[in-house]
């Protein structure tokens, strides 16, 4: 059996030629990858809602208005009325988390929301409304038809550097101006 080449805890960044408003111009950071498919969120589509709308919905009220202006982005096209934090691990433990790497984790609870409307949550997070799937051996076809490209995980790309920059600024960690691509496909 071929051993799986694995994306986990790897950034996606999404080729020109990919219209799919749901990854379009999208960096996607890859939380698993295994013989069951892969899941990701996409990190870099803001979505018109801030965590202040989601904890008003929650009956949460968050501590000041820096904490209620963070904004939510859309994590991809499945289960989009579910949330995921993805964070810095830390020493607290949330009711529902896993870790993704040794100092990323992904968490679905309740819990994690409701430190970080106290600003007592981890020191840095991302939070989505739904996640990027694919079946098994999708991403891989995905890979080989160039509709992404792939690096390795960067912090400052993923937490620090401004929404609009984030695709070009992952290309950029390869050494590549994706700018400079065309979405157009040439044949000999």
């Amino acid at each position: 059996m071929q051993e799986l080449n694995s994306f986990k805890n790897q950034l996606l960044i999404a080729m020109p030629n990919l219209v799919d408003p749901s990854f379009f111009h999208g960096v996607t950071f890859v939380c698993q990858h295994n013989s069951d498919g892969a899941l990701g969120l996409v990190i870099n589509h803001p979505m018109e809602m801030t965590l202040g709308d989601v904890l008003e919905q929650m009956d949460m009220v968050p501590v000041d208005d820096k904490i209620a202006a963070i904004p939510i982005f859309s994590g991809g096209p499945v289960q989009q009325e579910r949330g995921f934090v993805l964070h810095h691990t830390s020493d607290q433990l949330w009711e529902s988390s896993i870790a993704v790497s040794d100092t990323l984790s992904l968490t679905t609870s309740r819990d994690i929301l409701k430190a970080i409307a106290d600003d007592k949550g981890p020191d840095k997070f991302l939070i989505t409304l739904g996640y990027a799937g694919w079946s098994v051996d999708q991403l891989e076809t995905e890979m080989k038809s160039n509709t992404w490209l792939s690096t390795q995980y960067d912090e400052g790309v993923v937490f620090d550097t401004p929404i609009s920059q984030r695709w070009s600024a992952a290309a950029n960690k390869m050494g590549l101006d994706i700018n400079l691509l065309t979405s157009q496909a040439g044949h000999a």
